[in-house]
């Protein structure tokens, strides 16, 4: 049968952030070498990321599950395209589940679209507000992989609005620190994310 049709068994999940750095790119690596137990490891680690995107674009559990399952099943049957150094694995799966979301707000139509009205542009709505989730859904995993502090400065500085002084008092930091902090986390941030520039 499909492998990905089954419960997968995990692995640990009680990693710390730099086990989890280390696990995501143990994955890739054997991904991209077409390991046997490569798809096994990539459910487990980036299922619930897909899911969770699917399941918040459909609205509907059955369709968001079958569609994470094809979505698992597509990128294994073409993880030759997958290049590591041009970015991430998780950000890679959820640019084949924008495919595959699309292909399900399609599937669903019950009528043609006449040619006059803007069929092409809701569907182009639909894919501007789904990769709008993706990129939210990916930067809060890629934020996981970075230190506590580092992780929440980050967070004041583009969820909570604050100046960099502002977090220094607030974290009570030095005001450098909290510069190289966030250089340096943004950097990796953009690493994680494949080198794009961060939409927060």
């Amino acid at each position: 049968g499909d492998p990905v049709r089954r419960p997968l068994p995990g692995y640990s999940r009680a990693v710390n952030d730099g086990a989890r750095e280390a696990t995501s790119r143990l994955v890739e690596q054997a991904w991209a070498a077409g390991d046997s137990e490569a798809l096994r490891l990539a459910w487990d680690r980036y299922g619930t990321l897909v899911h969770t995107y699917c399941r918040r674009s459909l609205a509907d559990h059955d369709q968001a599950a079958d569609c994470t399952q094809e979505v698992f099943v597509s990128a294994w049957r073409s993880r030759d395209r997958f290049r590591p150094e041009q970015g991430g694995l998780g950000a890679w799966l959820l640019g084949i589940a924008r495919y595959r979301v699309l292909d399900a707000y399609r599937s669903n139509a019950r009528r043609p679209v006449p040619v006059e009205t803007p069929g092409e542009a809701s569907a182009g709505a639909v894919a501007s507000d789904g990769d709008a989730l993706a990129d939210r859904l990916l930067l809060t995993d890629a934020l996981r992989h970075l230190a506590p502090r580092a992780r929440q400065v980050v967070e004041l500085a583009y969820y909570g609005d604050l100046t960099q002084a502002e977090i220094a008092t607030r974290l009570d930091l030095p005001l450098g620190t909290v510069k190289s902090d966030l250089r340096r986390s943004l950097e990796r941030l953009r690493q994680h994310l494949g080198g794009g520039e961060l939409g927060v």
